[in-house]
């Protein structure tokens, strides 16, 4: 074989290795929404979707049931990332600073105060739940659809190094475990792997995903939780506030508090999703979440997010 041939093969089976997509996660194995066990206690959960800007998401035919979320809660129309790429972002949103991340580094670790210490500061529960994570306390960069890049906790210290922390970041078994038992934490974290966050299988494979997940979310909330679903970046450098260059995104907050059909446009960054976070569970504003200009969701809700 020739040296181009050769060489040929060579990138071929490097594709082969690392280029092909993740595959839609199984549905969480739960009962029907209907049939969960409602929480008597309130809890806040994220769910981080990956790569568009507002305009593919709000309005668009590819996501029916983020626009019929849209339709029914509260939509901030402004809202807008951090920087590019991921990462920064979901440090940003778990610790109120990017780090001086400016890549998908897998390699890379912070010591950095984060929303872990605060939680665990006030004994507030919390799990990270990772779609196809194969064991806690894993930190590998891949493995299936499970990237370390969008699993921010296992890039703190004081997390991947504490066994009683890291075992706390666990896969979607333990949800649908917790969901089944009504056994959700106070806050809650959930990454869907690379397909079903819409990183490889695009706006329609992500929103297959959401309505497949949330409505077993939405019957957990509580009766003054709330569920906030946003993206992780754009795909322009559009901005607003104090820095913030990552895109406009959608930001779209559900539960029962929130005002029906409810539209916020003022300007809301990451920093103002995580100071939102902290103020209804009574924590400390983490670096950037204490800046005004970053915004807040909470004209969304009938009355101030607040969570026992």
């Amino acid at each position: 074989m020739s040296v181009l041939g050769t060489l040929a093969l060579v990138l071929l089976l490097l594709c082969a290795a690392g280029c092909a997509q993740a595959n839609p996660g199984r549905p969480l194995k739960v009962q029907a929404a209907s049939a969960l066990p409602r929480s008597k206690s309130s809890h806040v959960i994220v769910v981080m979707m990956e790569n568009e800007e507002a305009t593919s998401i709000v309005g668009d035919s590819a996501a029916p049931y983020a626009n019929s979320l849209i339709r029914r809660y509260g939509l901030a129309t402004q809202s807008f990332a951090i920087a590019h790429p991921s990462l920064p972002n979901y440090l940003a949103l778990t610790s109120g600073s990017t780090q001086g991340v400016t890549s998908d580094c897998t390699e890379c670790h912070t010591s950095a105060i984060n929303i872990v210490d605060e939680l665990e500061a006030k004994r507030t529960s919390w799990k990270a739940y990772m779609e196809e994570l194969p064991a806690p306390c894993f930190t590998g960069a891949m493995a299936g659809g499970y990237a370390k890049k969008h699993d921010p906790f296992i890039y703190y210290d004081d997390v991947a190094q504490s066994s009683g922390r890291c075992h706390r970041i666990v896969g979607f078994g333990a949800l649908s475990s917790d969901l089944r038992h009504g056994a959700l934490p106070t806050f809650a974290w959930i990454s869907p792997n690379l397909c079903d966050d819409g990183h490889d299988c695009g706006v329609s494979g992500g929103d297959r995903f959401l309505r497949r997940a949330v409505p077993s979310l939405l019957r957990e909330l509580g009766p003054h939780g709330y569920l906030v679903l946003t993206w992780d970046e754009g795909s322009s450098n559009s901005g607003c506030c104090s820095g913030a260059q990552g895109g406009r995104i959608a930001t779209i907050v559900a539960g029962p508090d929130v005002r029906s059909g409810a539209r916020y446009g003022g300007a809301v960054d990451h920093y103002g999703v995580l100071a939102t976070i902290e103020e209804s569970l009574g924590l400390p504003l983490l670096g950037g979440a204490a800046d005004p200009h970053s915004g807040r969701l909470s004209a969304l809700f009938t009355r101030p997010p607040h969570i026992g």
